[in-house]
């Protein structure tokens, strides 16, 4: 397959899907990146049959204010992926969902059964990843595809993301409060590992699903120390100021190792970096 080949990105725009871009330009790929306003021009666009966009990367969604905006949550998980996989010239596609399917789960398999309690504003947005899914996995072709993602660290981490938050935080005060239990587990990736595994997985995936994380849990204490090791002081909340926190299993990735090198396990905060 020619390293030339065209890549759509769908949410250049975002954190992770920017990365992307710029790793794909790295390696010399025809990128068309589209962001968020720009998707409507993207879908009425006239498609020559004898043109292929290539895989189209669907990084598109709504991470920390979902439970405020439950409505553009599910849009943006369900309703813009309808319309992006009824274009015409859309063969293959990866839609990036979350490992936080598996938050009511001891088996984070890519075949488990998932429980969702849907009186939960929580698991609304798991229950739009879900939905995505399903219409992913409902289509035939054996290019339409799903990963789903641990939660991702790496430079120009967003504030909204709970690592990107303390990060902010440490910077300007040198002083950070944890509201969730020191107990809390949770598994992360590289955002260097995320871009380098997406475009591989809608090449030269084998699955229609797979789980993208590290493998190993990393809990609240273990951040804790990190940041103290660089002269930050960390508190943990307690009483009415402490928050439940969601502790997962460890996340499977033995299809994912089968097939691609492993995500580096190598999670930091490196507090010199921007």
């Amino acid at each position: 397959m020619s390293a030339y080949r065209p890549i759509t990105v769908l949410g250049a725009g975002g954190w992770i899907g920017a990365a992307l871009v710029v790793e794909l330009k790295r390696q010399g790929r025809i990128v068309k990146a589209v962001d968020r306003d720009g998707l409507p021009a993207w879908l009425s666009e006239r498609v020559s049959q004898t043109t292929s966009s290539g895989p189209v990367i669907y990084a598109i969604g709504l991470t920390a204010d979902f439970r405020q905006r439950p409505h553009a949550t599910v849009e943006a998980h369900v309703g813009m992926l309808s319309q992006v996989l009824q274009r015409p010239g859309v063969e293959e596609l990866l839609f990036l969902s979350s490992t936080r399917v598996y938050a009511r789960s001891v088996d984070t398999r890519e075949t488990a059964p998932l429980p969702c309690l849907s009186s939960d504003p929580s698991d609304l947005y798991n229950l739009s990843k879900l939905l995505g899914e399903a219409l992913v996995l409902r289509d035939p072709r054996s290019t339409m595809k799903v990963v789903r993602l641990s939660n991702v660290v790496g430079p120009q981490q967003p504030t909204n993301t709970f690592v990107g938050a303390l990060l902010s935080d440490a910077r300007a005060g040198g002083i950070v409060t944890i509201r969730q239990s020191r107990d809390t587990a949770k598994d992360y990736v590289n955002l260097a590992d995320v871009v380098r595994l997406l475009p591989l997985i809608a090449e030269h995936g084998k699955h229609r699903i797979y789980n993208l994380g590290s493998g190993i849990n990393t809990s609240h204490a273990d951040v804790a120390s990190l940041l103290e090791r660089q002269g930050v002081t960390v508190r943990f909340a307690s009483g009415e100021a402490a928050e439940p926190g969601l502790s997962f299993s460890p996340l499977s990735i033995e299809r994912l190792t089968a097939e691609f090198k492993l995500p580096a396990n190598c999670f930091q905060l490196d507090l010199t970096r921007s």
